[in-house]
């Protein structure tokens, strides 16, 4: 396992792959509700890529809002789920936000995955809300 800082366009069209894999197929989310000004190499944000046996198989992007690193657009491919790689994904980005100074974090989670959240130290915030159909709850840490 390992994670990638996305450089260049052919590992972005991947993060993107995986993105309408994930988002648009299994979950049925609008393909113009998932992509958005920040899906650009030169977009004030960070895409990595994460790899399971050298293979990229999951992506996540970060970035800064209001003094927080946003994690978001966070996924892996189903048959790669259970090796414990979204962790990674959290800990590549948490990991990007400390080196660009940020002393925070937050996400919009599908409530589903709360408990996921938690044990990698956030906190839910508020109600849980509906995004593209889906609920979500607003999650914070503080480092």
């Amino acid at each position: 396992m390992s994670i990638k800082k996305v450089t260049t366009e052919t590992e972005l069209q991947t993060a993107f792959d995986f993105r309408r894999k994930v988002f648009i197929e299994e979950q049925q989310v609008p393909e113009v509700e998932e992509f958005d000004e920040f899906d650009a190499l030169d977009a004030p944000c960070d895409h990595i890529l994460v790899y399971h046996k050298e293979q990229p198989v999951g992506t996540g992007r970060l970035r800064v809002v209001e003094g927080y690193g946003k994690l978001e657009r966070i996924c892996i491919l189903e048959e790669y789920r259970k090796f414990g790689l979204g962790k990674e994904i959290i800990i590549g980005l948490e990991e990007i936000a400390r080196n660009n100074g940020l002393t925070k974090a937050k996400l919009n989670a599908q409530s589903y995955a709360e408990g996921f959240y938690e044990k990698l130290g956030y906190k839910r915030e508020g109600e849980e809300f509906m995004d593209c159909g889906i609920p979500h709850i607003l999650m914070k840490k503080y480092w």
